[in-house]
């Protein structure tokens, strides 16, 4: 490789080689820093001052190592790099570093030593491999319901049961890598190898991963290699003086949109780094996946900015940033060789052809691709109409149209819809009676309304779904308002960056029911294996506001009309008997309970076509299972 002086078969191993490591009595560290002119290691162990005890000697090729007694860096020493270059000089933070931690008063960010006297000990090892992904994206700091950030322990006590008990096999955790502004969401990534301490340490981490493993939870790592954090003192920029140790140099390294620094994914040594990464995070932690963050932004020179997709010229024809997709496809062979059970996932709204077939096919070799279009779409026909004048076949035609050769996974709303400034879709169905009326004693038509709709927007794009399906925690329970991380712009406060679990527990409050009816609809997905199958649109009648949708042996009957129910109501059907398995409108779902879902239903022959009568409710989405 480039700059390492190294087989490139290496590579994938650098975290073994760099940053900090024991040998045989000795503490040994190693940087790439090919501008610097000299390293030093400052820290609690010299009082953070330059000593020529602690200076690094030059291995070539931008190679640089210091040995040290390791009595010296007992457990928990703070440390860093002092790396001169020409003409300057600055503290930077180890780019492999695996543990930092912020001082609580200076707000200053350290690379820490960590050898726990007791290492943690798996107790289980990869969960088995998900066909069909039921995700529960979640992230910690926010999983808590207290004025504060959540840790891995609270999550594991508190969070992880909940997710088993709703019936999802996969835990998609966001923010893991170690961020230096928190209200970042993550996104903003200062060192790729640690694991961020504000949620705790390594050791809960892999009792959080442990105890999910044990539930049967495949565990998913939201990475971030789109970009890097600008900031030289956290991050990687600048970090031997120049712009370009794992960057591009000049504007092409430098994204309009995010303010961030954009990886040069030609370079072995910026390719290195990240293979090196992902092997890291899978081996130390035994991850069963990750979920790659702003794909798009990596595989086009404009990273899809203001770009719609309309045609082939907008993938093809110079745009594309053809060593992106190389790494992207050299990071799916790599997952997939360390771990043949393990799933990746693509965060690409572009559609770009070939995203998620395989490497040998000339795909990149994503297991699955997000349908993020599907969430743009509810969205704007929430703004945009009533729901009485929504189409039919448009619902049927956006929350279907996927490409048939490639695996995706549907969701009506992830984290994305619910940050400051917009609306999750519980909160602008009900707007401002989620303060006052959401006690079941209210009855509130605007709320009876939108409970309605949210049940049946959830289940609809889960029966359109390719071969997935995603929530974002606590949104199906309708949780309240939106997200806001703690800022100068709201007195750094925590209210709307927690979950408030009590909601859906409370008795007296809906929410509870919501949580109800979203566990028994991924419960009778998963039991009878429902994504397996593909699915047709049976009938659809724009007037009366009906969609009638078939999956395998199940029928999913919709009926979006606000105040029209229908006695009788006749579609084609597979001749047989049918029974409910599955009712919006159910009491125990928070509705009206108008249908007799003990009985059975039986085809009637009318001409050369049987068909089913049913009573349909407004409102409501019933699902009839063929005997």
């Amino acid at each position: 490789m480039a700059g390492y002086g190294r087989p490139l078969t290496s590579a994938v191993n650098n975290h073994f080689f760099y940053c900090a490591h024991p040998e045989g009595g000795e503490m040994v560290f190693r940087e790439w820093a090919p501008n610097a002119t000299g390293i030093w290691l400052v820290g609690d162990c010299n009082g953070w001052r330059k000593d020529e005890l602690w200076r690094f000697r030059s291995l070539g090729d931008g190679n640089w190592e210091l040995r040290a007694d390791e009595k010296l860096l007992p457990h928990g020493t703070l440390y860093k790099w002092f790396i001169e270059w020409p003409g300057g000089g600055a503290e930077r933070l180890p780019a492999y570093a695996t543990r930092c931690v912020q001082d609580e008063v200076t707000k200053v960010f350290s690379a820490q030593i960590w050898r726990p006297a007791k290492p943690y000990r798996w107790k289980t090892g990869y969960a088995p491999r998900v066909v069909a992904p039921f995700i529960y994206e979640t992230h910690i700091g926010m999983s808590t319901e207290r004025m504060g950030v959540g840790t891995f322990t609270e999550f594991t006590k508190n969070v992880l049961p909940r997710i088993a008990a709703l019936g999802y096999n996969t835990v998609q955790i966001m923010a893991l890598q170690e961020h230096p502004y928190y209200g970042s969401f993550g996104y903003q990534v200062s060192n790729f190898f640690a694991l961020s301490s504000r949620f705790g340490t390594p050791e809960e981490f892999k009792a959080l991963v442990d105890a999910a493993h044990r539930m049967k939870l495949a565990v998913v790592m939201d990475v971030v290699h789109s970009h890097s954090v600008d900031n030289p003192a956290e991050g990687l920029g600048m970090f031997d003086g120049t712009e370009s140790v794992y960057f591009h140099s000049g504007e092409r390294g430098r994204h309009p949109a995010w303010k961030s620094r954009c990886f040069d994914y030609g370079s072995g040594v910026t390719r290195g780094f990240l293979l090196s990464n992902l092997k890291y995070w899978m081996e130390e932690y035994h991850l069963d996946g990750f979920r790659f963050d702003g794909v798009t932004s990596m595989m086009y020179f404009d990273h899809g900015l203001g770009k719609d997709f309309t045609d082939y010229s907008c993938y093809f024809g110079g745009v594309q940033d053809e060593d992106a997709i190389q790494y992207l496809s050299l990071a799916n062979i790599l997952i997939h060789e360390i771990n043949p059970e393990a799933i990746t996932i693509a965060e690409d709204v572009s559609g770009m052809p070939g995203l998620a077939a395989p490497v040998p096919d000339g795909g990149m070799g994503f297991d699955f691709r997000m349908s993020m279009g599907i969430s743009d779409h509810w969205i704007k026909w929430i703004k945009e109409k009533r729901d009485e004048d929504w189409g039919m076949g448009d619902i049927y035609w956006e929350c279907s149209n996927k490409r048939q050769d490639e695996k995706t996974v549907s969701y009506a709303e992830c984290h994305d819809q619910a940050m400051v400034g917009d609306k999750t879709i519980i909160f602008r169905l009900i707007d401002k009676y989620m303060y006052t009326d959401m006690n079941k004693e209210s009855r509130n038509p605007v709320v009876d309304r939108g409970i309605a709709l949210h049940k049946m927007i959830r289940l609809v794009t889960l029966c359109t779904a390719g071969d997935g399906y995603l929530n974002f925690m606590g949104n199906e329970f309708g949780h309240p308002e939106w997200i806001d991380f703690p800022r100068e712009g709201n007195g750094w406060s925590y209210q709307y960056a927690r979950r408030q679990w009590s909601l859906c527990d409370a008795p007296f409050l809906r929410y509870g029911a919501l949580a109800e009816f979203d566990r028994a609809m991924v419960k009778l997905f998963r039991k009878n294996n429902i994504l397996s199958y593909k699915p047709s649109c049976a009938f659809v009648d724009e007037a009366r506001k009906i969609l009638i949708i078939r999956r395998g042996r199940f029928i999913f009957a919709l009926n979006f009309s606000p105040d029209r129910s229908y006695v009788d109501f006749e579609f084609p059907a597979e001749s047989g008997s049918y029974d409910v398995c599955l009712d919006s409108d159910s009491v125990i779902f928070d509705g009206n309970g108008r249908n007799d879902d003990s009985l059975r239903h039986f085809t009637v022959r009318d001409g050369l076509a049987d068909y089913l009568k049913v009573y349909l409710p407004s409102r409501t989405v019933i699902v009839y299972r063929k005997k």
